[in-house]
């Protein structure tokens, strides 16, 4: 499936459906999608200068997990950036979001209302990553390398824009994933999750966990003292993730 496909394939609308877990694809205009009810991650700042790069070339291939009144579920870097290129390029936003509206995933459920429902919805999407074929992947790097992105050793100087991190960003996977989905002398219809990226996904999963355990604890009678013990708990495994990034 070519790249423009992928992209397409996110902006069709798919029928309704009772189930609150099977979203409704297709897209929502930018000014009335809400921020969520209560926010589980803190926003990176170098991940969401990374997302602007690549959506300005590539557009939004992960759509937006919103509710049914357009709160954000799952995407908040994603939204970010896209509020970004808005104020800051709107001539790539008109071009790769005519009218303003962003490919979404529209949950039937009520974020304020069910706000377990919205968390685990949230954790799904974030676990979550397509799996890529190498000619899906091949066909991105060449789109980036057109814009001006290059494989770089070492730290890109001024100006340099480096392929394998802008790469990393848009499949979802680590840089060392990457390069095997490019170096891979067969096609695959998709390629296995590494120990690396599984990994990766339980230390996510966790901490996003803890962020509930930290929210609600001191909502509980008696448990107080366990929510003051998270922030410390949330900063390694911060730190950890972190490390995953590099």
């Amino acid at each position: 499936m070519s790249l423009d496909k992928l992209i397409q394939t996110a902006k069709e609308t798919n029928a309704k459906t009772a189930d609150p877990f099977i979203p409704q694809g297709g897209i929502f205009p930018l000014d009335q999608i809400q921020t969520r009810v209560q926010d589980t991650r803190s926003l990176d700042e170098k991940h969401v200068a990374e997302l602007i790069e690549s959506i300005a070339v590539l557009g939004l291939i992960e759509p937006l997990a919103l509710d049914a009144k357009g709160r954000l579920l799952a995407g908040g870097h994603r939204l970010a950036a896209i509020q970004r290129i808005a104020e800051e390029l709107p001539e790539v936003f008109s071009e790769k979001f005519p009218n303003g509206l962003i490919p979404s995933r529209v949950f039937e459920i009520d974020a304020e209302h069910e706000s377990d429902l919205a968390f685990q919805i949230e954790v799904a999407e974030n676990e979550k990553r397509r799996d890529y074929t190498r000619s899906e992947v091949k066909e991105i790097a060449e789109r980036l390398k057109t814009a001006g992105f290059a494989e770089l050793k070492g730290r890109p100087q001024k100006g340099q824009k480096a392929l394998m991190p802008a790469l990393s960003v848009v499949i979802g996977k680590s840089i060392r994933r990457v390069r095997q989905y490019l170096n891979e002398t067969e096609e695959s219809p998709s390629l296995p999750e590494d120990k690396s990226r599984k990994l990766f996904r339980l230390l996510s999963n966790a901490r996003n966990t803890l962020a509930e355990v930290e929210s609600l604890a001191p909502q509980v009678r008696g448990k107080k003292t366990l929510g003051r013990k998270m922030p410390a708990m949330l900063k390694e495994l911060d730190a950890m993730i972190e490390k995953f990034n590099k």
